[in-house]
């Protein structure tokens, strides 16, 4: 992110107001809800109020709500429709999403459908798409660079600083494929916590009730995605920052290997090049899994992502042939067991088992991995060792140096350490100390490809959290999305099923650990979710496999 300061002697509070009246007046007056629908009921996706606003055309509600990202590819390159219409469909849609739910930060609308007017003539001219993204609107989280756009990622100190005076990598490549960025969305002060809310851009509420919490740190994706104000959004994840915003707002969301798509301009807050640490990765949110393939595919390429940026891989996306959709074929998948520290909420043990039901129903093998007693592969003891990665390097306090405070999420600093003991002795010195963070980690990597080797494992299938969306603030440590991270294995979330009052009617205490409770009337109809992980680099296979069981579970 750009450093340069260009405003200074103002206190957090004038800066944010400034700029939140900023945001406010870049989205057009004729894009605005009536003051009637701004106190809308909490059930916004059912309420449908992009329909009732009367703010969207017939067309432009089709567009928005009934393709998936290549479907509508296929219109823009034949010119069946125009980048323009979609484009305009998009930002509207998002414009509404964001006077409901905060799920934006940055808007550049006009310099949007600029861009699809140009994209349309450069068709109408060559007859041909610009490239394979050709015209379609995506989103993409704050963290981005995005030329003559601020990056605050939710600090008040970050707002002295002047817009980006170049695209980050990803930006820059995304452009070359024809894509149309419009908006940039929220993330939660620190991007460390379930809760995407920061003090400049407020809270991200949930679209399917919005007195749960959107996830964090990709919160403004998922709220966006779910309110299908974007068709595919772009989000990073380093403990569950893309899967949790998923399983929350009911979408799907893949985290890949690291480095297999750009991140490395700017370097990601707290992340030193050549320093021992978890690294997050880019990926992608969208409506379904041919979604996330079709932004794999594309930004991967035949390994040109490295073209665009130095640290990225290039390895070229290739898609395996041992894993046949259409031929159903047998596959062996292990089930990660429930870790006594996080219990499974009912809800989600409803759906993991019924998921394992009709995976067993329709032919696939289907073993137990025996984690929770072994702690060469517990989740547990992984959620500390990733707890301790976090905080064994270098803090930078952004938040002392505006003198804004802490919101409520950061300030409850959910930790692990209820489960057991720190990995490593925190006395050490800084080398000794990483010398063995790095030997605690290999041996648990070695643990874990010994169980996958043996038991001849395709995929696995675990919960994405222990829990649904739940109340603002109390999502707290994310030990089923973090131990993948530690792994750097790709893992995919599935939405399947929903919390059901009338089905899960007992009410769960997890005691004084600062996990969510299950609380069945407040999270009645929340979307629930499964997870399917494969090994590193197996990104490929990790997104067929959650294609054949998105398939099996769903239908």
């Amino acid at each position: 992110m750009e450093s340069k300061v260009v405003v200074s002697g103002s206190s957090w509070e004038e800066l944010v107001a400034r700029k939140q009246k900023d945001c406010r007046e870049k989205i057009p007056a004729e894009w605005l809800l009536n003051e009637d629908l701004k106190n809308v009921p909490s059930r916004l996706i059912e309420y449908d109020l992009p329909r009732r606003s009367g703010l969207l055309s017939e067309l432009e509600l089709d567009l928005t709500e009934n393709y998936t990202a290549a479907q509508l590819l296929a219109k823009l390159a034949s010119g069946e429709t125009s980048s323009l219409v979609v484009t305009t469909a998009f930002c509207k849609r998002a414009a509404i999403a964001q006077q409901v739910t905060s799920c934006l930060t940055e808007t550049c609308f006009p310099q949007a459908l600029e861009r699809a007017q140009s994209l349309d003539e450069y068709l109408k001219r060559e007859g041909k798409p610009m490239g394979p993204l050709h015209g379609l609107p995506i989103s993409i989280k704050d963290s981005f660079d995005i030329k003559g756009l601020q990056s605050t990622i939710g600090y008040v100190e970050l707002l002295k600083h002047e817009p980006a005076k170049r695209n980050a990598y990803l930006v820059e490549l995304l452009l070359s494929l024809g894509a149309v960025l419009y908006v940039k969305t929220n993330i939660p002060q620190t991007l460390m916590t379930g809760d995407s809310e920061n003090n400049v851009f407020g809270r991200t509420l949930n679209p399917h009730n919005t007195s749960l919490t959107a996830g964090g740190s990709s919160g403004g994706e998922g709220a966006l995605v779910a309110f299908r104000g974007s068709i595919l959004g772009v989000g990073t994840d380093i403990a569950g920052s893309i899967r949790i915003p998923a399983l929350c707002c009911g979408v799907y969301g893949f985290k890949p290997t690291t480095a297999r798509v750009p991140f490395g301009d700017p370097p990601p807050p707290g992340v030193m090049d050549g320093l021992p640490m978890l690294v997050p990765s880019a990926g992608p949110l969208g409506q379904s899994i041919s979604d996330l393939q079709l932004f794999m595919q594309h930004v991967i390429g035949d390994g040109h992502a490295w073209r665009y940026d130095p640290s990225a891989s290039a390895v070229p996306w290739n898609v395996p042939q041992d894993v046949n959709p259409e031929s159903n074929g047998s596959l062996t998948i292990g089930v990660l067991s429930e870790d006594k520290h996080y219990p499974l909420h009912p809800p989600i043990k409803r759906a993991l088992q019924d998921a394992i039901k009709k995976l067993s129903r329709a032919g696939h093998k289907v073993v137990s991995i025996n984690n929770d007693t072994n702690e060469e592969l517990s989740v547990s003891y992984a959620a500390r060792l990733g707890f301790q990665y976090f905080t064994y390097g270098p803090h930078v306090d952004m938040l002392a140096a505006s003198g804004e405070p802490p919101v409520k999420s950061v300030a409850n600093g959910a930790s692990p350490m209820f489960t057991g003991p720190l990995p490593v002795d925190q006395e050490l010195d800084a080398f000794d100390k990483i010398q063995k963070l790095h030997e605690a980690k290999i041996s648990f990597r070695d643990a874990w490809h010994r169980t996958w080797v043996q038991q001849k494992l395709d995929a696995v299938i675990a919960p994405g959290a222990q829990n649904t969306a739940v109340a603002h603030d109390t999502y707290a440590w994310p030990p089923y999305t973090l131990i993948w991270n530690l792994l750097d294995y790709p893992a995919c979330v599935i939405p399947f099923g929903k919390a059901s009052q009338e089905l899960d009617p007992t009410k769960m205490s997890t005691g004084e650990n600062m996990q969510p409770d299950y609380i069945p009337e407040e999270v009645d109809g929340a979307p629930c979710a499964i997870q399917i992980i494969t090994p590193r680099f197996q990104d490929e296979k990790c997104l067929q496999i959650a294609d054949v069981i998105d398939r099996t579970i769903q239908g």
